[in-house]
Order: C-alpha cells, then structure tokens, then sequence
C-alpha cells in the first residue's frame, strides 16, 4: 500500500515537473544579440518604415485582390474549388480606406463573395465567416506594423546576407516582445542602402490564441523601388493549405496587386492640330466636306476616345505599350486574308483587371491582363482577336451616348456601373460565327486544335472560377450555361490530358505581363521558361506564388527588363516558349 501511495506521489511529481517545464518553454526562438552594424540597420529601418507609410498616405492606388479557395489533390497536389475578386481604390490621405469599384448588376452571373467594404480598420483578420471573406487583412499586409514596429515591441534576430535580384538585403527574423493583436511575427529583408524593408512574410499574432492561421493566414509582401528613394507595396501573396473548416482540409491562395501610384489624366495628341507655317497657302476653302457615314464614323470615334480616356484615369485601362503592336499584328494576320477593309486601323489595349474579359469600344479591342495571361500560344490570342475583330466589322460598337462627355463625370469606383461595353448575346453569337470563318482562312487555320484546347479548358475551369469569368466590363468567353462562345474550335481539338506533358492548354495567371505600379504601363515578362515536368508543373488558370527580381530606380531605367518580376509561370507548348508571340503579317 504504501509502495503504490509513493508511486503516485512519483507520478504526480513528474507531470508536474513537466507542466512547469511547457510553461517556461519560449515561444519564439532565443535571439542573439545585434552587432553594432546589424543593430544600426535595424533602427535605419525603423525609421525608413515611417517614411514609407507616409510616402503611401500621398497615393490613391488601386488594390485587387483575387482568391482561391483550394481543396487537396492527389494528382495535382491543390485545385481551386471556388473565387473571391475584389477592386479598390484606396485613400490613404486621411485615413487607411478603400471605395470598392461596384460591380454593374447582370441576371445570370454572380460578382462579389460577401462584402466589399474593404479596408477600413487597421489590425483586423482576414477570415472565413459564414462563407464571407473580411478583406481588412489584405490592407494590414503593405505594413510589418504600422504603429508599433520599433525595437520596444519587438525582437530582431540576424539570419544571413541575401540577393533579391540586384538588391543586396540583411535578412532578419522579427517576433513581438509582448503579446498584442495583429503583432507581425515572420522574417524581414532590409536593403543595406537606406534601409527599406523591400520584402517580408509571416503572420500576424492572435492575442488570444496559440494557433493564428484560424484568424490571420501567412503572407509574402513585397515593395519595389518606384522612384528615387521611393519604396512602396507592390504585391502580396497569400497562402494557407491545412485550414481545417468542420471536417474537411481546406485551403486557399491569393494575390493581390497595386497599381495606379502616379495616376494622372490622359492626354490626347489631336490629329487637327493648327500649326502656323510660313508660306503656306490658305486652301481651307477646298477642304472637303463629310458625308453622313463618316459623321456617324467621326461620332462613334468620339465616344470611343471619351470612353478610354475615362478608363485610363480610372486606373482600369493600361496605356498604349509595345504589346499592343503584338495584338495589332494578329489583328493584320486576320484581316488581311479575309479582306477586311477597315477605314481606319483597328487599335488594341489592355485592361489591367484579372478577371478573364475581352470587348470592343468603337475600333479599339480590348482584351483583360487576365485572359492574356492565361493564352498559351499564338493561336490562342488569335482565336479571342478574330471574336473582337468580328464585332468591330459587325458595326457592334460602343453606345455614342459617350460621345457626350459629361456622361463620364462620375466617381472611378462607378465604371463598372455607369460605362457599358459588353455585347448581347446575339452580338456575341454572330461575333463567334464570323470570327470562326476568319480564322480558318488565316494563316492559324492548322493550328486551331490548340486554340480549341484552351477554350476545353476555360470551359472546365470555369465550373468553379465564377469570379474570374465574370466580366466586369466587357464579355466573357463563356455563355450562361458554360460552353464557350468559340465551342467551334473545339472539334478539331485534342481531350485534355494534364498527364500529356506537351499538352499546355492554359497557363497560370502572371505568365505574360507585368503592370508598372506606378505609371499602369504593360510590359512583357522577360524570364526563362521550363517545360513542365508533371501535372502539377501546368496549374491552368491557378493563382501561384510571386517573386520579383528587384533592383532599383536608377538601374532600372538603364537595364533592360530582365530584372522583371518572375511568377511562378510554367513554359509555354513543347518546345518551350522563350519570347513573346512574334507574329508576321500575311499577305
């Protein structure tokens, strides 16, 4: 009896031995003490960090952020289940708030996952409530901490010496001293120039919770330097593969991007310039007149340029860019061989958006950032032009009401409201049967079979993807019931097969264009391309992580784009694609 009583006082004794051991057991690793050096680029930072907020407080960028909700794979590792997207613009003058751009109202598609009142308050978590996301997260992640990050909240530890692109950083591990809400706790990368914190990723401390991914999810954030000394957000991915909702595994993954720092009015060269020439005769009076077909002409024109003038200031369409020849020059491959004689040229542009859309305004066509992204080949970007091309030919153009200016004086968040660019569905329809016929007169006649499989998988993607097929301006590729407008050039295509390794049917989103941050301007991704290895490697449609080879302002306008950001974009069709479509005319 008394061997079992003192057994049990041994047990007792043991277990409680090892509680007071867990209590006293740290939670974050033990920090060394800073070299001088190390400890005089931290407080540089510190400061650097104040600078920066202020320097984002005299912008009004945009901030998209698009999500995806994943679920485990066997074969594909995570596939995307269901979509967010979201469009602000943000006043940070007065106070960190955003002014959602509200998506125009349509019968058949859905826009918005719960609510957009974005951004409002500071420290608040990015979660899942009955199937709605609270954005407010997304805005703390441009900050490590915007009002307490300095050496009495938090702990700095030396990691290593590391090259982002050309930027030399000192990277750091940084954990809060004392518990508090929305504390950062992850890993910093300062540049040993000035001091700017260029790029960190971790989460955010639940105060009263062990375990924050249920209320903050982890993150990448990265800067870029815009201007001389200007760091500012660029871009932030977020990632969370083991939430656990009831049960079952969830996931999900996002990106959101800012754009539009330095955004300022258009300007339009005007072709009737009046220029004093000395010596000149006056002829005016044997100028000739306009006939009523070139005065409806001239009228659609002018709602044409009202209409992209407002878009550009809104921050949604990109400026003319070399890209856009690209585009044209399939716009020629099309039109030449089916004698479309169009009496003026038919220009291309870009709109900044991810979401997967294309329209016409008068004879502009306009194809989303997104849908470009995802095109994997020549064929493909024909395939969605000779649709556009059909419209502009068609006469489907944009309503002249916009030939009246002052019917563009509305806010930038009402564009999806007040501009309407999208076509009925008898437009689209008889677009589709004419851009068929041009295209199998074409010089892409042999290939369609890959345009075709993209549009499979579009269509199989866009079963979950509702955000990302909703336009929010312009057209979707997809019907209301799914199949593709262009399901024609399905027939002469392959089944998908993600086990086919030459078989690219879409790629990720990122995989073509970089949108300059600060001026809106397009430019190519100038980065190597691998074939893919597995079907993992293919990710169609999928939101991946982002890593940019920085460097900065000074360097960046001597040096060729190869210092460009580099997505996780996988390789065009075998053999791999190393350059931008590069198409010739046919004659």
């Amino acid at each position: 009896m008394k061997f079992w009583k003192l057994s049990l006082a041994f047990l007792f004794f043991v277990l409680g031995t090892h509680l007071a051991l867990a209590r006293k057991q740290p939670k974050y690793e033990v920090t060394h003490k800073l070299t001088p050096a190390q400890a005089a680029l931290v407080q540089k930072s510190i400061a650097r960090e104040k600078v920066i907020i202020q320097n984002i407080q005299q912008h009004t960028p945009l901030v998209e952020t698009y999500i995806q909700d994943t679920r485990p794979d066997p074969k594909l590792y995570q596939v995307p289940i269901s979509d967010t997207y979201m469009l602000s613009r943000v006043d940070f003058h007065k106070a960190f708030i955003d002014k959602p751009y509200e998506a125009p109202v349509k019968k058949h598609h859905g826009f918005f996952k719960g609510s957009l009142a974005a951004f409002t308050n500071m420290g608040k978590a990015l979660h899942l409530d009955h199937e709605t996301y609270n954005t407010q997260g997304f805005m703390d992640m441009m900050f490590v901490d915007p009002v307490g990050f300095d050496q009495q909240h938090y702990e700095f530890n030396y990691v290593r010496r590391e090259f982002l692109g050309s930027i030399r950083t000192w990277v750091f591990d940084v954990h809060p001293k004392v518990k508090g809400q929305g504390r950062f706790n992850g890993r910093i990368w300062i540049e040993d120039q000035d001091g700017n914190i260029v790029r960190f990723n971790g989460s955010y401390t639940e105060s009263t919770s062990e375990d924050n991914t249920r209320e903050y999810f982890h993150f990448d954030s990265w800067r870029m330097n815009m201007q001389p000394g200007l760091w500012l957000p660029v871009a932030i991915y977020v990632e969370e593969s083991q939430r656990m909702e009831g049960n079952k595994t969830v996931g999900l993954r996002a990106q959101t991007h800012f754009w539009g720092y330095s955004l300022t009015l258009p300007t339009r060269e005007s072709e009737n310039v009046s220029v004093e020439v000395e010596g000149a005769v006056d002829q005016s009076q044997d100028s000739q007149d306009v006939t009523p077909l070139e005065a409806s002409r001239l009228w659609v024109q002018q709602a044409e340029n009202n209409v992209l003038d407002r878009l550009v200031q809104a921050g949604l369409l990109a400026p003319p860019s070399d890209f856009d020849k690209t585009l044209e020059q399939i716009v020629i491959n099309l039109a030449v061989p089916n004698n479309l004689n169009f009496p003026d040229p038919v220009h291309c542009r870009i709109l900044l958006s991810t979401t997967v859309e294309a329209t016409t305004v008068g004879n502009t066509i306009l194809l989303s950032k997104g849908l470009i992204d995802t095109l994997p080949n020549e064929e493909s970007i024909a395939s969605v032009v000779a649709m556009e091309l059909a419209h502009v030919a068609l006469g489907h153009h944009i309503d002249t009401r916009y030939a009246f200016n002052d019917r563009l004086l509305f806010p930038d968040e009402s564009s999806f409201q007040r501009i309407k660019m999208n076509h009925t569905d008898a437009d689209n329809a008889d677009a589709a049967k004419a851009g068929l016929k041009y295209l199998q007169a074409s010089m892409y006649k042999d290939r369609l079979g890959n345009a075709g499989l993209y549009m499979e998988q579009l269509a199989e993607r866009g079963k979950v993807l509702k955000q990302l097929n909703s336009p929010k301006l312009g057209d979707s590729l997809l019907k209301v019931d799914g199949t593709p407008w262009m399901a024609g050039l399905e027939q002469g295509a392959p089944k998908l097969n993600m086990d086919d390794m030459t078989q690219i049917a879409a790629f990720p989103l990122g995989s073509w264009l970089k949108t300059d941050p600060w001026d809106d301007k397009e430019h190519m991704l100038n980065a190597k391309r691998y074939a893919p290895m597995n079907a993992r490697d293919k990710m169609p449609f999928e939101v991946t992580p982002i890593y940019f080879r920085l460097n900065r302002y000074q360097d960046a306008q001597t040096t060729p784009p190869a210092n460009a950001p580099a997505t996780g974009a996988p390789a065009g069709n075998a053999p791999a694609v190393q350059n931008p479509p590069a198409p010739t005319a046919q004659n």
